[in-house]
C-alpha cells in the first residue's frame, strides 16, 4: 500500500531534528474528526516554559506531505485559568523556517500575547482543516458498493517539544472500520477510535497509523466558484454564484441503472449524492437554481428569521468523478450588510461558499462596487490575491469598479463575514443622481421611438385603405391581396421593435406616470389593426363574389364607423403624448 511509504520516508526525516528551545508540552489531547470529507484536527496544548529565558512564541510542525493539504490554521487560548476560564483571544499565526530543520517538515509560529517567563504556562486551542486527506481506497467501485478511503497520520503528536502527557480520538462516521493502527493503549469506542495517554514523549516523536474505514458523505468538490456580489446604493445586493461541480471520492465504473438507483438509493447508490443545502442569509429573495439548459425545479427553498436554506438538486445524482454545472442567484436588503465606518463604506457579507461541506480548489469573490466608489481598500485576515477591474453595465459611463479576490483550497471556515475579508470604499451621494437623470433622459428617448412606430403603422394602415380604393376602381383583387399581405409584413416588423421598448418602459419607475397612456396607445392601434383588417376582407370577399357597389358600402359601413372612431382616438392619444 502506497500511503505507508510516505509516513516511513517522513518518519526516517524528522528523526534527527534537533530541539528547538526550553518549552514542553505537559499535556496534549487531539481530536481528528473524519465525519466528513473535510479533516479537522483540533488540539489542545498545555505550554510550559522550563528555561530561563522569556519565550513569545509557540511551533506547529507539520509533515510536508499534510501540509500541502492544509487549508485552514487558527490558534487561540482561554483567558483565565480552570472554571474561571473566560473569552477566547485569536492569536496571529505565520509560517517560519527554522534554521537546522529537514525539508520534510513545515513550520507554523503562533505569537503568544505575553511571553511566559520561567516556570509560567498558558494554554492553547489549535484548529487545523485539511482538504483532500481522505483518498479512496479502492479507487474504482461500482453503483452498489459502499466507498472505503484511508486516512494517514501519526499517533504521537509532532512536536519540537517533548511532551509530558498526550491522547489522539479518532472520530469516524460510524463504526463500520476496515482497518486501523494499533499502537500501545489503543482501543475502540462507538465510531471513536482512542490512542493513548503517553508519556513522556521526546520532541519529534513520530508513530504512522493508518485508518481505512467506510465514509460515505457528500465528497463535493467545487473545482471552479466564481461569487459576484453586486452593490446596489438604491437597496439591494445581487449575488451569483457559478459553480463547476465534481464527486472527488471513488470513480465510479461499470454501467448505472437509474431503476436499481430509485428502487434502493441507500443500497444502489450509498456513495452518490442527490442534494446539498446552501444556507442563504435571511430575508434572502428573487432565489432561483439554474443551469445552461434553463431552470432546475428540482430545489427547495424555506426559511425564517434567522436563515434561509435552498436545497439543490441536480438534474441526476452525482457518483465518482462525475461533473455538473449550475449557478444559483438571489438578492438580499442592503441596509442588512452596507455599513459606514470611519467615513468609509464596508461591505459585511460571507467570504466563501454557502453550500453545507463543499471543498473550493478555486474561488474567486468578484465585488462590484457602485460607479464612482473610489478610495477602495482591502483587507483579509488570510492570504487572497486580489486586483481590480472594471464593468459595464446599463447606464453606466465609465464603468463600476470591481474588486476581485481569488483563493484556492477553500473550505467553510472560511466562510466568515467580510469583518474579517473586509472590501472598504468612498461613495458620494450625489452621484446617486446620476442614473436617475439618465434613466429619465432614456424614458423619454423610448417614449418618442414608440411614437414613431404608432404613425409608421398609421401610414402602413393608410395603405391598406389606399388599396381598397384602387380594388373599387380597377377590380384588381389579386394586387389588393397583394398589398394586404405586403402592410401585413411591415406592420408585424414593427410590432418586434415595439416589444423592447414596452418592456424597459414597464420595468422603469420613471415612466409610471406616462405608461398608462402608451398601453392605452398601443391597445388602441391593434385594435385599429384589426378593424382595418377585417374591412378589407370583408371587402376583398364581396368582390371575389361579384357583389355590386351598393352592397359593398352597406356591408362595411358598421366597421368603417368604428374604424373612424378608433383612428380619433389614436390621434388624440400621440397629441396628449406629444405635450408630455
Amino acid at each position: 500500500m502506497g500511503f505507508r511509504f510516505d509516513l516511513f520516508i517522513c518518519f526516517i526525516a524528522i528523526f534527527s531534528a534537533p530541539v528547538l528551545s526550553d518549552l514542553i508540552l505537559s499535556k496534549v489531547d487531539r481530536r481528528v474528526d473524519l465525519t466528513s470529507q473535510v479533516v479537522r484536527i483540533s488540539s489542545t496544548l498545555k505550554v510550559e516554559n522550563s528555561g530561563n529565558d522569556p519565550v513569545s512564541e509557540v511551533l506547529l510542525a507539520f509533515p510536508e506531505h499534510q501540509e500541502k493539504n492544509l487549508a485552514y490554521l487558527a490558534a487561540s487560548f482561554h483567558e483565565g485559568k480552570g472554571k474561571s476560564k473566560g473569552s477566547t483571544s485569536s492569536l496571529s499565526v505565520e509560517v517560519v523556517h527554522p534554521q537546522g530543520m529537514p525539508p520534510a517538515l513545515v513550520f507554523y509560529s503562533v505569537s503568544l500575547p505575553k511571553a511566559l517567563g520561567k516556570g509560567e504556562s498558558s494554554t492553547l486551542d489549535v484548529l487545523a482543516v485539511f482538504t483532500h486527506s481522505l483518498k479512496p481506497f479502492p479507487k474504482e467501485i461500482t453503483q452498489a458498493d459502499f466507498q472505503l478511503v484511508v486516512f494517514q497520520d501519526t499517533g504521537y503528536y509532532l512536536s519540537p517539544y517533548e511532551v509530558k502527557v498526550q491522547t489522539l480520538s479518532v472520530k469516524l462516521p460510524d463504526a463500520r472500520i476496515e482497518s486501523y493502527t494499533r499502537l500501545e493503549n489503543t482501543k475502540t469506542v462507538g465510531s471513536d477510535i482512542k490512542y493513548g495517554p503517553y508519556e513522556n514523549l521526546p520532541p519529534f516523536s513520530y508513530s504512522p497509523i493508518v485508518v481505512h474505514f467506510e465514509q460515505n458523505q457528500p465528497f463535493a468538490v467545487a473545482e471552479h466558484l466564481e461569487r459576484e456580489i453586486e452593490i446596489s446604493h438604491w437597496g439591494n445586493v445581487q449575488v451569483t454564484e457559478h459553480y463547476k461541480l465534481i464527486h472527488a471520492g471513488a470513480q465510479s465504473k461499470g454501467e448505472f441503472s437509474r431503476l436499481d438507483y430509485q428502487a434502493r438509493p441507500h443500497v444502489r447508490g450509498a456513495s452518490a449524492f442527490r442534494h446539498l443545502v446552501a444556507k442563504l442569509p435571511p430575508r434572502a429573495h428573487s432565489v432561483y437554481y439554474r443551469d445552461e439548459i434553463g431552470n432546475i425545479s428540482t430545489s427547495h427553498l424555506w426559511g425564517d428569521l434567522k436563515k434561509t436554506e435552498l436545497e439543490i438538486e441536480p438534474r441526476y445524482p452525482m457518483f465518482g468523478g462525475w461533473r455538473t454545472s449550475f449557478y444559483i442567484a438571489y438578492g438580499l436588503p442592503l441596509q442588512d450588510f452596507l455599513f459606514e465606518s470611519g467615513g468609509k463604506r464596508f461591505l459585511n457579507i460571507t467570504f466563501g461558499c454557502p453550500i453545507n461541506d463543499v471543498v473550493i480548489n478555486n474561488l474567486i469573490v468578484k465585488v462590484v462596487l457602485p460607479e464612482g466608489s473610489k478610495d477602495i481598500s482591502v483587507s483579509a485576515p488570510f492570504a487572497v490575491k486580489q486586483w481590480q477591474e472594471t464593468k459595464v453595465s446599463h447606464l453606466d459611463i465609465v464603468g463600476r469598479p470591481v474588486v476581485v479576490l481569488e483563493k484556492i483550497n477553500v473550505v467553510p471556515e472560511h466562510n466568515q463575514h467580510f469583518q474579517g475579508v473586509a472590501v472598504y470604499y468612498k461613495f458620494n451621494n450625489i452621484s446617486l443622481l446620476r442614473e436617475p437623470l439618465m434613466l429619465i433622459s432614456e424614458v423619454q428617448a423610448a417614449i418618442q421611438q414608440v411614437h414613431d412606430i404608432i404613425g409608421r403603422c398609421l401610414s402602413i394602415h393608410d395603405k391598406l385603405e389606399a388599396s381598397l380604393r384602387d380594388l373599387s376602381r380597377t377590380g384588381d383583387v389579386q394586387a389588393c391581396k397583394a398589398a394586404r399581405k405586403a402592410c401585413d409584413g411591415q406592420v408585424k416588423e414593427l410590432s418586434k421593435e415595439l416589444k423592447p421598448l414596452l418592456a424597459f418602459l414597464q420595468s422603469s419607475p420613471q415612466a409610471a406616470q406616462i405608461l398608462p397612456k402608451v398601453d392605452e396607445l398601443v391597445a388602441k392601434e391593434r385594435d385599429l389593426q384589426e378593424k382595418l383588417i377585417q374591412k378589407h376582407t370583408t371587402a376583398v370577399d364581396s368582390y371575389e363574389k361579384k357583389s355590386g357597389g351598393k352592397e359593398i358600402e352597406n356591408r362595411i359601413a358598421l366597421q368603417q364607423q368604428k374604424i373612424v372612431a378608433i383612428r380619433q382616438d389614436v390621434d388624440d392619444l400621440l397629441d396628449y403624448i406629444d405635450e408630455i
